[in-house]
């Protein structure tokens, strides 16, 4: 076993056994007319400085255009959430099932467009190859895991959205603006493991 598996498990083991206070969601605002269950893959390489895998979504998506997001997509009839999000990744990325060693789900987000959300932690190979598919991702980045699990790294905004003000999270990171959803799971799984703590 990779140590950042190991260090992962143990985390998120310990973070899941104690309650997590104001995790983030956005579930006032969900439109309940439309609404599906969705999951992501939060893809860790394995390495000393572990990196998250992350996409933009092509603008002309109907859902998060343009968005900065994990790969991800809606569950199929008769998945479960780790299925839906490794199929996701094969089909996004050209991730191999195989080269994907899974942790575990955690906290569930419900977003404001009716997606409830199942995020799926593993790691994977630093130097897996990767293979976008262009219809379903415009481009591709590593971001530091530590650099979104550091709550100071983030700012916080808020937005009147849906005849309420809504709070959120952003940061910058070489260009990519990572914000709104995938932010807000960045930040839940920040509280779960306590990686600075």
């Amino acid at each position: 076993m990779s140590a950042i598996f190991e260090r992962l498990s143990d985390l998120f083991t310990q973070g899941h056994e104690r309650d997590v206070a104001d995790l983030l969601t956005d579930a006032r605002f969900a439109d309940l007319d439309r609404t599906a269950d969705a999951a992501v893959l939060i893809a860790v390489t394995e390495c000393d400085n572990p990196t998250v895998l992350l996409t933009q979504r092509p603008r002309t998506m109907r859902d998060h255009p343009g968005q900065v997001a994990f790969p991800g997509g809606k569950i199929d009839e008769g998945e479960d959430a780790v299925e839906a999000a490794l199929r996701e990744a094969w089909e996004e990325l050209g991730i191999e099932a195989e080269q994907v060693r899974v942790i575990g789900t955690t906290d569930r987000y419900q977003t404001g467009t009716g997606f409830d959300i199942t995020p799926v932690l593993a790691t994977v190979p630093a130097d897996l190859p990767i293979r976008p598919d262009p219809r379903e991702v415009e481009s591709w980045f590593e971001a530091p895991l530590a650099k979104l699990m550091d709550r100071s790294a983030w700012s916080e905004n808020e937005v009147f959205w849906k005849g309420a003000m809504r709070h959120y999270y952003e940061m910058d990171h070489e260009g990519y603006r990572i914000w709104g959803v995938t932010a807000a799971i960045c930040i839940n799984l920040s509280r779960r493991l306590a990686w600075f703590d």
